[in-house]
Formats: C-alpha cells, structure tokens, sequence
C-alpha cells in the first residue's frame, strides 16, 4: 500500500487561493477566543480567494462583521499586506506584520486595575 501525494494546486508559480499560515492563523484565533472570552465576539468567518485571505468577526451571526483582517500578499512591497477592516468598510490599519495590524483590537481587551 502506497500512499499518493496530491500537490497543492499552483498556477504560474502562485497559488491558486491565498491563505494563512500556521502562524499566522494561531495568532488571530488566539485573538478571537480572547475576544469571545470578553464577550465581544460571538461568531467568525473566514474567506479564501486568488488575492486575498480574509478572517471576518462578529458580534451577532446576522450582522456585517465587526472587524475583518485581510492578508492581501499584492500589496507587500506598497503599504503591507495586513490591513485591518472596520464594520463600514474602512481601513483602520494597515500593515508589513500582523502583530501591529492586530494591535488596535487587543488595546480593546487591557483594563485598568487600581489599587
């Protein structure tokens, strides 16, 4: 019994569909069950296409997104290829690193604790 690789399917020495990489991925779940933690976040979603990879969080399954973090790899050498995407569309962040795109959220969840 032999076992037979099927290669991730490419065309012209890019990938068909962008996607995040493991990495990447733990660092926006990690975000995420924070958030559902903090009962900000109830429900999330995720998108793959040829341009852009997106992961879009929500208050309540029904609505638009509260926020969407995209990584679109066309824009690395222009303004970075994260951008942080508000409930109306707007661009809030944008960036070369995820930590820094994601920073405006997790400012969300520090309290101030006083003695």
């Amino acid at each position: 019994m032999s076992a037979v690789v099927t290669p991730f399917p490419t065309g012209a020495g890019r990938p068909l569909q962008v996607g995040f990489d493991r990495e990447e991925l733990l660092r926006i779940l990690d975000l995420y069950g924070r958030m559902v933690a903090a009962g900000m976040w109830r429900d999330y979603a995720m998108d793959f296409t040829k341009d852009a990879a997106s992961f879009a969080a929500y208050r309540r399954t029904a609505e638009r997104p509260e926020s969407r973090i995209e990584k679109r790899p066309a824009m690395r050498g222009k303004q970075g290829m994260w951008s942080l995407i508000g409930e109306a569309g707007q661009v809030l962040k944008r960036g070369h690193e995820l930590p820094g795109v994601l920073f405006p959220l997790e400012r969300r969840l520090l309290k101030v604790v006083d003695n």
